[in-house]
């Protein structure tokens, strides 16, 4: 079983791998989905943790139907993640019909000559997940992030179930969505996913003294909260895994 944790900043970067990931998926933006994440996060974390780093290839968050100039951008995203020395991307796009792009995902997969894709949450908008499955197969991937199709893994536990059968070990089924200590083994034993994902996120507070009424965001009290992975809810996790080894 392996524990993937998704991580927007070089602090949630160490500390997901302190606390037992065995691959980190960089990321900008969680709170949107994640989007390709700065150029000084890749070196950085490829630089500082020693296990795997995989890049998100996403330009904004939204939909996953992109244009031209968009696909032409994760191209480019695609050349620095390599060259900064990840291990893999994250990939996904789908066309006007809820189904997957093949010739855009092409194009990012010869893009990425050799190193690791992973085909991300696009998938869980896809119409059909079973012949989806089959095209991400043909594609290459190694694996598919997905949450059953649900809002959370749990939810989507009866699809999760199909898709590890029909894959039949020919891609990893990585299950991902409000994965937690309390719920990870009822998820494994009901679906047998090969591999879990989460961000395990929490926050501190900033240690500025501020007296100023200006306002960052939407909210002012956002402005006083980083936020983080959490140490303890990854460490929980890696510990439910380490028991099914046993």
């Amino acid at each position: 079983m392996k524990l993937e944790v998704c991580i927007d900043n070089i602090e949630s970067a160490i500390t997901a791998e302190k606390a037992g990931a065995d691959r980190l998926e960089l990321c900008g933006c969680l709170s949107v989905g994640g989007v390709t994440p700065p150029y000084s996060l890749i070196k950085s974390a490829v630089n500082l943790v020693k296990i795997p780093c995989y890049v998100i290839i996403r330009p904004r968050a939204g939909d996953f139907l992109f244009s031209v100039n968009e696909v032409q951008m994760m191209l480019d995203d695609i050349q620095i993640a390599k060259e900064l020395g990840a291990k893999g991307i994250v990939i996904g796009a789908l066309t006007e019909e809820a189904k997957i792009n093949l010739t855009v995902c092409e194009k990012l997969i010869q893009a990425a000559d050799g190193i690791g894709i992973t085909f991300h949450r696009a998938f869980d908008l896809c119409k059909d997940p079973f012949e989806s499955l089959e095209q991400v197969i043909s594609l290459g991937c190694e694996r598919v992030l997905t949450s059953g199709q649900k809002v959370t893994a749990l939810q989507g536990k009866t699809l999760l179930k199909q898709l590890v059968e029909q894959a039949s070990d020919r891609i990893q089924i990585m299950a991902g969505a409000g994965i937690s200590p309390e719920n990870v083994q009822d998820l494994i034993n009901r679906t047998n996913v090969q591999e879990l994902h989460l961000s395990g996120k929490s926050y501190r507070l900033s240690a500025m003294k501020l007296e100023s009424d200006a306002v960052m965001g939407n909210n002012a009290e956002d402005d006083q909260k980083i936020w983080i992975t959490d140490f303890n809810k990854i460490q929980a996790v890696r510990k439910e895994l380490d028991k099914k080894r046993k």
